[in-house]
C-alpha cells in the first residue's frame, strides 16, 4: 500500500491499514533502519496507571523483592 507525505508532512494511512486498529487512536512513531514504525498506544488516566502496574505485576507473581532485585541489577549495569 502507498501512502503520499503531503506539503505540511502528514501522512494519511490506507483504510486498510486503519481498519486493522479502529479502536486505536494514538501511535508512538519511531524509525528502525530505513523504515518508519507506528506502534499502538493506549492512554490511560494518571491515576489508575499504578494500580493497573500492580495488578499486572500481581498476575505475573512479581513480588516487590523482585522489583527491588530488578533495580539493582539495573544500577550495576550502568557503574
Amino acid at each position: 500500500m502507498l501512502a503520499k507525505r503531503t506539503s505540511k508532512n502528514q501522512i494519511t494511512l490506507p483504510k486498510d491499514i486503519v481498519k486493522a486498529f479502529s479502536d486505536t487512536e494514538y501511535f508512538d512513531v519511531s524509525i528502525e533502519g530505513n523504515r518508519i514504525l507506528l506502534v499502538p498506544v493506549k492512554i490511560t488516566p494518571v491515576g489508575s496507571t499504578l494500580e493497573g502496574v500492580r495488578d499486572k505485576m500481581k498476575r505475573l507473581g512479581i513480588a516487590e523483592q523482585d522489583v527491588g532485585e530488578a533495580i539493582q541489577w539495573a544500577r550495576g549495569k550502568k557503574k
